[in-house]
């Protein structure tokens, strides 16, 4: 038996890679064309910006149990969230929730435990990167962290949200983005990187990463399909391995 997978989507790139994923990464295990069945449902990603800048975090959970309930109501049987940065709000919206939950940071932390990484750098928007969700998830089992400086924070905000966000992505972003990867390596001892917003991705290919990364939006789609298909070990609905 198959699971319907709700996607709880907000900013369209992100959203849009994860639902491929799970296309592609479902035709592997199940055949050409095939996948799990999916649903997804956005509000517009200027209301959870609003909610964001304002620090509002009670309204972006508002905004994602909404969609939850009406994935629910579409007959989903779990949610995944393709966006690092609303998962601030994930407390808040697990006690409420209508169906359960996998957690984006759960995933690639345990994804990074199992490949052996010891210290991670922590790449995505200012709220992910100056936040908690990570340091939290990748605490639980271990593993170290270090996030990039004021300064190349501040800079790694402004390329997600003026440009990733908007679907441009530049060479020079791409420049920005390794040079902040090596230093991380070089000076603080990275061995990998979390690719902690979901359009890092598309401007930032394995191929053109100085280290090891952790695809958020890919891990995140693997892992509903195997949750989908019951390949997953057993545990709470959003502690989920990949």
């Amino acid at each position: 038996m198959r699971a319907h997978i709700g996607i709880v989507a907000c900013s369209a790139e992100g959203a849009a890679l994860c639902y491929r994923s799970i296309v592609h990464y479902g035709g592997e295990h199940l055949g050409t064309y095939a996948h799990p069945e999916v649903s997804l449902h956005s509000h517009s990603l200027a209301e959870y910006v609003v909610a964001l800048e304002r620090g509002d975090w009670d309204r972006v959970a508002d905004l994602m149990l909404s969609s939850a309930h009406k994935l629910a109501a579409a007959g989903a049987d779990f949610l995944i969230c393709p966006d690092n940065t609303i998962h601030g709000a994930f407390p808040k919206v697990a006690r409420a929730s209508p169906l359960p939950w996998l957690h984006i940071a759960e995933i690639v932390a345990r994804r990074a435990q199992a490949a052996g990484f010891r210290r991670v750098g922590l790449l995505g928007t200012r709220f992910t990167m100056e936040g908690e969700v990570y340091p939290q998830k990748l605490g639980e089992l271990g593993l170290d962290y270090r996030r990039p400086s004021a300064s190349e924070i501040d800079t790694l905000h402004r390329i997600v949200f003026e440009e990733l966000v908007k679907s441009v992505f530049t060479a020079e972003s791409l420049a920005v983005f390794q040079k902040v990867m090596k230093r991380l390596a070089d000076e603080e001892g990275c061995d990998a990187m979390v690719l902690g917003c979901t359009e890092i991705p598309l401007l930032v290919p394995p191929d053109r990463s100085p280290l090891p990364t952790l695809d958020s939006t890919r891990l995140l789609a693997q892992a509903a399909v195997d949750h989908a298909l019951g390949r997953d070990v057993p545990g709470r609905p959003h502690e989920v391995l990949p």
